[in-house]
C-alpha cells in the first residue's frame, strides 16, 4: 500500500515558544488521479489566482460551502484520510513526566494554574534539555524544578518527585551529544508517521511518499523501519504528486481549526467536521 503524507506546524524539535502550538500529519489514501480530481475540484469550488493551492484559500469565510464540500459525507476524504494532531505543549509535558511515571494529561490541566508564567519557562527549559545542540544549562532549569517543587499541591508533588530526574537528563544529554541525530528524537513527525504506517497498513507493510523534509534523515528513517513496517519513505516535491499536496491541504486545514479550538475560537461546525479524520491516537484532550 502507498500513501502519500504531508504536514502543517512542523518546527522540528522545538516544541515550545515557536510559531505554532499544534502540528497536524495528514495521510492520504488515494490515487494519483483521484487526488488530481479532487484538487480540480477544490479550486473550481473554492477559485485563487495562486499557483501553489494552500489551506487559508479554503479557510476563508467565502469558501465555506467548499470547505463543508471537501470535509463533509459527499466529498472525497472520508474514508481515505487520516490526520495525527499533536497540541505541542501536552506532548512536551508528557515526555517530561515520562522521566518520573507520572500522569501528564493531569499535569497538563494543573500546571497552568499552579504555577503561571513558569510554567511555560519550565516548559522551554526542558524542551531545549532534550534537543541536541542546545546550551541550556541542566543546573538552570532544575533550579527552576526546584522553585516551583516548592508549591503546594499535587503538581507541586509532581516537580519535588521530578527533582530526582536529574541524572536521567544528564544521561540523555550525553546521549544526544554522542548521536544528535536519533537519540530519542522530540520532533513529532516521527510518531506521526508510525501511526500513519500503523493505521493504514493494520500490520501490513506501508510505502509512504512524503513531502521534502530535512528532518527525515536516512538515521530517523532507520528509527521508522525499526518502529513500524515501513516498506520504503520517498521524499517527493508536492508539486509532483497531487497525494501530497491533497494532505498538505488537509493537514493545513485541520491545524487551523484545530488550533482555534485550542485557544477558545473553535467553530462547532467545521470541528464536527474534522471527527472523522482525526486520528484517536492524537496527542490531545
Amino acid at each position: 500500500m502507498e500513501i502519500g503524507c504531508d504536514e502543517s506546524g512542523a518546527e522540528g524539535e522545538k516544541l515550545i515558544g515557536g510559531v505554532t502550538d499544534v502540528f497536524a500529519h495528514a495521510s492520504i489514501a488515494l490515487t494519483l488521479d483521484e487526488a488530481a480530481a479532487c484538487m480540480d475540484e477544490v479550486r473550481h469550488r473554492a477559485p485563487s489566482p495562486i499557483t501553489e493551492y494552500k489551506s487559508f484559500v479554503i479557510r476563508r469565510a467565502k469558501h465555506r460551502l467548499a470547505l463543508q464540500w471537501l470535509l463533509g459525507p459527499t466529498g472525497p476524504l472520508q474514508g481515505h484520510a487520516r490526520v495525527h494532531l499533536t497540541d505541542k505543549t501536552l506532548y512536551m509535558t508528557r515526555r517530561i513526566t515520562g522521566l518520573v511515571g507520572e500522569d501528564g494529561d493531569r499535569l497538563y490541566r494543573l500546571a497552568p494554574d499552579a504555577f503561571g508564567a513558569r510554567w511555560r519557562d519550565l516548559l522551554e527549559g526542558f524542551n531545549d534539555l532534550m534537543r541536541p545542540h542546545s546550551d541550556r544549562s541542566i543546573a538552570e532549569v532544575f533550579a527552576l524544578v526546584d522553585d516551583l517543587a516548592l508549591t503546594h499541591g499535587e503538581a507541586g508533588d509532581v516537580m519535588r518527585r521530578l527533582a530526582k530526574a536529574r541524572p536521567q537528563v544528564e544521561d540523555l544529554r550525553t546521549r544526544l551529544a554522542a548521536n544528535p541525530t536519533t537519540a530519542a528524537p522530540l520532533d513529532p513527525l516521527l510518531p506521526a508517521i508510525v501511526r500513519a504506517v500503523e493505521f493504514w497498513g493494520g500490520g501490513r507493510p506501508v510505502t509512504i511518499v512524503h513531502d521534502r523534509q530535512t528532518t527525515l534523515t536516512e538515521e530517523r528513517v532507520g528509527l521508522l523501519r525499526r518502529a513500524c513496517p515501513l516498506d520504503g519513505l520517498r521524499l517527493v516535491e508536492s508539486h509532483l504528486d497531487a497525494r501530497i499536496q491533497v494532505a498538505d491541504l488537509l493537514a493545513g486545514i485541520v491545524r487551523g481549526i484545530a488550533a482555534n479550538d485550542l485557544h477558545g475560537q473553535g467553530d462547532p461546525l467545521m470541528t464536527g467536521l474534522l471527527a472523522p479524520y482525526v486520528d484517536d491516537h492524537s496527542v490531545w484532550i
